[in-house]
């Protein structure tokens, strides 16, 4: 299970990127447009939200099974910056507050009662869960740790 976990893990990560950068582009084109805020870009606030908690569940399960966790909760660590503290406080703190960005984001839009603002905010938040995300992201030129664009069982 955790395998296949770990590669649904990093192949979502794709999707949650892509509905990121979608919604971003809409948000913006509606705002600078001075749109009203449409069903369909409604629809594309809720999903994105929808495919980053998805994220988050994923995530957590992996952290809650993996065996490098559990063992370097219990082990001190010797090297304050190092792979293994990447993983362990980094990219879940950092994953963390860009989940709560998104949502406080969808939240506020949702709520919104003008139709312009509500673009303005999606696009705020949005654009900022999408920088820790890529801040977060063990891309394989990162120099704290690194991971292939796809990861296959």
């Amino acid at each position: 299970m955790y395998p296949f976990l770990i590669s649904l893990h990093s192949l979502w990560r794709w999707l949650v990127l892509g509905s990121l950068i979608y919604s971003i582009y809409v948000s913006y084109s509606g705002f600078i447009s001075k749109k009203k805020f449409t069903a369909a870009a409604d629809k594309l606030r809720h999903w994105t939200a929808t495919i980053i908690h998805i994220q988050l569940v994923l995530g957590m399960s992996i952290y809650i099974q993996s065996p490098v966790v559990k063992y370097h909760l219990l082990d001190s660590p010797h090297n304050l910056i190092n792979e293994q503290y990447f993983f362990r406080y980094f990219h879940l703190a950092m994953m963390l507050v860009a989940v709560i960005l998104i949502t406080i984001g969808s939240a506020r839009a949702k709520r919104s009662k003008n139709e312009v603002e509500k673009y303005r905010i999606m696009f705020k938040w949005f654009s900022l869960g999408l920088a820790v995300i890529f801040i977060a992201i063990p891309w394989p030129f990162s120099p704290l740790t690194s991971r292939p664009y796809i990861r296959s069982f």
